[in-house]
C-alpha cells in the first residue's frame, strides 16, 4: 500500500528550485533548500506585471 503525502504548492515550488540549484551547483541538499526559500521569497516580491 502506498501512502501519499500532501505537499502545498509552495513546498512543491521550493522542491523544484532546490533540485535545480543542487543540480547546477556544489551545494548540499540542505544548503540548496535554504537558498531556494530565499530565491522564491525574492521572486514572490516582484510585481506580477514585471514578471
Amino acid at each position: 500500500m502506498t501512502t501519499s503525502t500532501y505537499l502545498s504548492l509552495y513546498e512543491r515550488r521550493v522542491k523544484l528550485v532546490q533540485e535545480v540549484l543542487a543540480a547546477h551547483t556544489e551545494l548540499s541538499a540542505k544548503e540548496a533548500q535554504g537558498l531556494a526559500v530565499h530565491v522564491l521569497g525574492a521572486l514572490d516580491h516582484i510585481p506580477e506585471h514585471v514578471r
